[in-house]
């Protein structure tokens, strides 16, 4: 691991002085006038949007949907992952009980949203029927998997006018039993029933836990070998790291993996999210996490797998209390052991600001923004409804409480802002760019003395933000 940098952001407000001209020196460390805040709709009629939000284990009642359902339609984000629990659902062999997942899923269709549902875990009912919980092997036994067979059946009959995009099996791969043949044989098994049914479905495959390319690329050979590709329009994969940027080499490799086997299969990033305070187990354990580095951590991964052109999803909405562990505090909502949300924390309004700023209107656009600084910074442009956009923060270390900015300067070809602010997404502010530091060469801009630190931070029109 590596440090961290600075604190807190100077954006505070000046006084203006009246003098347009800047020294050197006052443009390297000039505080910037807060004009105000994001301001985010309550309610978005959205037709799309760039990410997926984690509802997760709500099929081993870890979390409570009723109990954050109320904290989802301000969020902007328009599709929710569920787990679909087949022990839950089939306690006793032969009785199905959907009165759970019905529940979940018909509240969140009455948002405005839309499901991708994930067919797992195991079901100790059945002999050989395989663990129901994160880990638990496939069910191994010809009777088990006939009866997987029939609640994938029955599921996918219930809601073929309902839902389109379906996932498989959560993780295989951290369960050692399971070989890269297992996990696509298993694939396979479960998504030609699911097309059966629902001959356009979408479906997600793999799921893998480890963004290891050999192992990702051992899957989909298996796949590929057995003629099964076409069944699939995404594979997924998880892989956490303590500096968010250092997963997008291995994206990139997975990617390219695809690609050399098919066209039309995209990558997607299936789980990702950064714990709120040190915990002992699950990814990202060990380390000293805060309200505010996770805020900056989910920020930087998110709009990191947004500028690589891959769908992602936030883990999660809500901390749940793992049984057998410990609470999970990967959530934008902080809850207790009995499952009761307290309060929103600080990545949830980030990730409400992003969401917006970043809404499905958005086009990347390729080689249009640099900054140049003696910092690693990350920096991505985008067309959207009312105006270009500019993102950009230092990628160096871990994210951390400490926020001291350093300046650079922003380049910008063919964006042509015309009333430019700068918006920090994590708190909400926005600020004001003072004209001496813009400058017009044609189709170019240079935006002098911008601040960037470890969170980011974004330049566009000021109708986007205000």
């Amino acid at each position: 691991m590596r440090p961290m940098r600075g604190n807190a952001l100077p954006f505070r407000p000046h006084e203006p002085n009246g003098d347009k001209k800047m020294t050197k020196e006052a443009r390297s460390g000039q505080r910037l006038n807060c004009l105000g805040t994001i301001k985010v709709p309550e309610s978005r009629d959205l037709l799309r949007s760039n990410w997926t939000l984690g509802c997760e284990t709500l099929d081993r009642d870890f979390a409570d949907f009723d109990e954050y359902k109320k904290y989802i339609p301000a969020l902007g984000i328009k599709t929710l992952r569920l787990q679909a629990g087949w022990a839950k659902t089939e306690k006793k062999p032969g009785e199905y009980d959907f009165a759970w997942l019905d529940k979940i899923i018909d509240g969140a269709l009455a948002m405005g949203c839309e499901i991708l549902l994930e067919t797992d875990y195991g079901n100790p009912a059945y002999p050989g029927g395989g663990g129901h919980d994160l880990s638990g092997g496939f069910p191994v036994s010809r009777e088990a998997l006939e009866a997987w067979d029939r609640w994938v059946e029955a599921m996918a009959l219930r809601y073929r006018d309902k839902i389109s995009d379906w996932a498989n099996w959560n993780e295989p791969d951290i369960n050692p039993q399971h070989k890269p043949s297992d996990i696509a044989a298993f694939n396979i098994r479960t998504s030609k029933i699911i097309k059966r049914i629902i001959p356009n479905a979408r479906i997600a495959g793999l799921s893998l836990a480890s963004p290891n390319p050999d192992a990702f690329e051992e899957c989909v050979k298996e796949i590929a070998k057995a003629g099964e590709l076409e069944l699939f329009d995404w594979f997924i994969y998880h892989g956490y790291t303590y500096i968010p940027e250092e997963s997008f080499a291995h994206m990139e490799r997975l990617k390219r993996i695809i690609r050399s086997y098919s066209p039309d299969i995209r990558l997607r990033q299936g789980e990702n999210g950064c714990p709120s305070e040190t915990t002992t187990k699950f990814a990202l354990r060990g380390y000293p996490w805060s309200e505010t580095s996770q805020a900056k951590w989910d920020l930087r991964r998110f709009l990191g797998d947004l500028g690589h052109d891959v769908e992602s999803s936030v883990f999660t909405i809500c901390d749940f209390n793992h049984k057998g562990r410990e609470i999970n505090r990967k959530g934008l909502l902080l809850a207790d052991a009995e499952r009761r949300v307290i309060r929103p924390k600080q990545a949830y309004g980030a990730i409400r600001n992003m969401a917006y700023v970043f809404d499905g209107s958005v086009v990347r656009t390729e080689g249009n923004v640099s900054f140049m600084s003696a910092g690693d910074v990350c920096a991505f442009s985008y067309r959207r409804r009312g105006g270009s956009i500019a993102v950009y923060w230092d990628r160096t270390f871990i994210p951390g409480d400490a926020c001291i900015p350093f300046r650079g300067t922003m380049v910008t070809r063919d964006l042509a802002f015309s009333d430019p602010v700068l918006a920090d997404l994590r708190t909400g502010r926005v600020y004001e760019i003072p004209a001496a530091c813009v400058k017009t060469f044609g189709s170019m801009q240079i935006f002098d003395g911008m601040p960037c630190c470890d969170s980011p931070l974004v330049i566009g029109e000021r109708g986007i933000f205000l």
